[in-house]
Parts: C-alpha cells; sequence; structure tokens
C-alpha cells in the first residue's frame, strides 16, 4: 500500500482528485470505479474543476459506481444516482451510455445484479476503482459477515450503517433497509485501488484497513491482499497509524 497523509480533507481531495485525473490523463478511455458519500464530494469538485480549465476531458471515460439503495428512484435527492449527477456528472462531458449505476428499484433484482456484472465484464477492466469505507469496515455496500459474496448482490444494511447514513435523511427511519452492491470480486479485480478517509472516526478502521487481520469482519482489511493500493487520507484519519 501507498499511504498519503495530508493536513486537512481539502488536501486530502486535491491529491485524491489528482491521482484520478492521472489515470484519465495517461488512459483517456479509462474505466473508474465510483464512490459516493461525504468523503469523495472534495474530490468531485476538484475534478469538476479541473475539467472547466480543460486540464482533464471525461469524454472517452467510462464509469461504474459501487452501490445503490434498493427502493430509491433515480431521481431521489437521497438516491446515489442523484448524487452522482447532482456533484459530477453533471458538470463535465462524460456520455450518458458510459455511465453505471446499479438500479435502484429493478423490476427482477437478481436479473439487475447479473447484468451488472456483464457490463463490468464486458468494459475489460476497471481501471481505478475509488472507495470510502465505513466505521464498521464495510466497502461499497459489502458490509462485515463471516462470508462475502464476490458479485454484484443484495445487501442487509447494518443498523450501524443505518444510523451512520440517516444523516442524509428527515429520519432513521426513512433510511432503506437493502442495497444493491458491487461485490468484493470485482472491487479486488480492479487494476489500481484508491481508498479515500476523512476525520477520527476512521482512524481505527484505516488501522484495521492497513494493518490489521485480514478478515471478512473487516472487509477493507481484504485490500492488504490488493497488489496496488493508495490510501489518500487527512491527518485525523491517519492518527493511529505508525
Amino acid at each position: 500500500m501507498r499511504i498519503h497523509i495530508l493536513d486537512n480533507y481539502d488536501e486530502m481531495s486535491t491529491k485524491a482528485a489528482a491521482i484520478v485525473a492521472s489515470q484519465i490523463i495517461l488512459k483517456p478511455d479509462s474505466v473508474l470505479g465510483l464512490a459516493t458519500g461525504s468523503t469523495p464530494l472534495g474530490m468531485y469538485a476538484q475534478l469538476v474543476e479541473m475539467h472547466k480549465k480543460n486540464r482533464v476531458d471525461f469524454r472517452e471515460v467510462k464509469t461504474f459506481n459501487l452501490d445503490e439503495y434498493l427502493g430509491l428512484a433515480p431521481d431521489h435527492l437521497q438516491s446515489y444516482n442523484y448524487y452522482m449527477f447532482e456533484n459530477f456528472f453533471n458538470h463535465v462531458n462524460i456520455r450518458p451510455e458510459n455511465i453505471n449505476i446499479p438500479p435502484g428499484n429493478p423490476e427482477n433484482i437478481d436479473r439487475a445484479c447479473l447484468s451488472y456484472d456483464r457490463a463490468i465484464k464486458e468494459a475489460r477492466e476497471i481501471d481505478l476503482q475509488v472507495l470510502g469505507v465505513g466505521i464498521n469496515g464495510h466497502i461499497g455496500f459489502n458490509e462485515p459477515d463471516f462470508k462475502l459474496k464476490t458479485e454484484t448482490h443484495v445487501v442487509n444494511l447494518t443498523p450501524e450503517t443505518i444510523e451512520t447514513n440517516s444523516r442524509f435523511f428527515d429520519s432513521v427511519e426513512d433510511v432503506p433497509r437493502r442495497a444493491i452492491s458491487m461485490g468484493m470480486g470485482s472491487i479486488m479485480k480492479a487494476n489500481k485501488i484508491l481508498l479515500m478517509a476523512s476525520g477520527k472516526s476512521k482512524a481505527e478502521v484505516i488501522k484495521k484497513t492497513v494493518s490489521g487481520e485480514i478478515t471478512t469482519e473487516v472487509p477493507a482489511s481484504l485490500l492488504q491482499l490488493h497488489p496496488e493500493v493508495i490510501l489518500v487520507l487527512d491527518r485525523e484519519a491517519g492518527s493511529y497509524l505508525e
């Protein structure tokens, strides 16, 4: 693992954006795996600014998002589809047909999962997978468990994740209980992985990710087995690392 610890969130976001931009500049038709949540917002804002200044071109880029809540329409304010278009896709020149996000309300869930995996395979491979990490170690919506699924699948969200994500909703009761998530197999097959974390609440799980026991009870710890992982952290998130 390569670990970059920056002084604050803004510097962390700038570093992460530079890594994504470099990937696209070196390979204009890159396949990116993308994450949502509060952590990558600054990175997306930086990439938008780079695009406006003609420093990065998204015309040939293809994207696959990690996950989506089940039961939310694409235009729901808390859907990850809405998040991606509002914070990123609407502001760069990516082609709509190159955007892939798991469906939140598919007619057939099993078929939707198979279709998403098929699309990833047809894209050849994910060149750079962007990840955040939950305080319980989940990546995507791959929650801690005694076993993890390799393919795209439906997840029952843990009470901890529901409580954490309730800050984005009017109440905890409004948070969906299930989600559709890219599996660990697809994540681990990415050529390169960029994991971002910010804040003191992530310090313990980052320590487990970097040097803890490799266990499905901390899904992020499996990243120790990947040949090319870049961690971009602010100082608080990296404060427990030696």
